[in-house]
C-alpha cells in the first residue's frame, strides 16, 4: 500500500470530519465519530480521518500509485466544498 498525508489547519476539523463521512456513507461503509473516520471508497484504496483543536488530518492509502493523485484530488475537492467559507492549505505528502 501507497501512504499519503494532510494536515489541514482548521478550527472546523470535527464537522469537516463528520460532513464528509455521512457523504460518502451513502456509497460507501463507512465508520467515525467526531473525532476519527475511515472511508474504504474499494478494496484498493481508503481514507482516514482524525479531527482535533489543531485541525484535520488525512491519511490515504491506495494499492496502485497510479490511484493516489486522483484520489487526492477527490478528496480535496469534497473537503473544500463543505469548507466553502474558509481558504484551506491542503498539501499531500508520501
Amino acid at each position: 500500500m501507497h501512504l499519503s498525508k494532510a494536515t489541514v489547519r482548521t478550527g472546523h476539523a470535527s464537522r469537516y470530519l463528520q460532513q464528509l463521512c455521512k457523504h460518502w456513507s451513502h456509497k460507501f461503509r463507512v465508520d467515525f465519530d467526531p473525532h476519527k473516520g475511515r472511508v474504504p471508497f474499494n478494496d484498493s484504496a481508503e481514507v482516514t480521518f482524525t479531527a482535533d483543536d489543531a485541525g484535520l488530518t488525512m491519511v490515504l492509502s491506495v494499492a496502485d500509485p497510479a490511484q493516489q493523485v486522483r484520489m487526492q484530488g477527490v478528496i480535496d475537492d469534497h473537503l473544500k466544498r463543505f469548507a466553502f467559507r474558509e481558504e484551506l492549505d491542503i498539501v499531500w505528502t508520501d
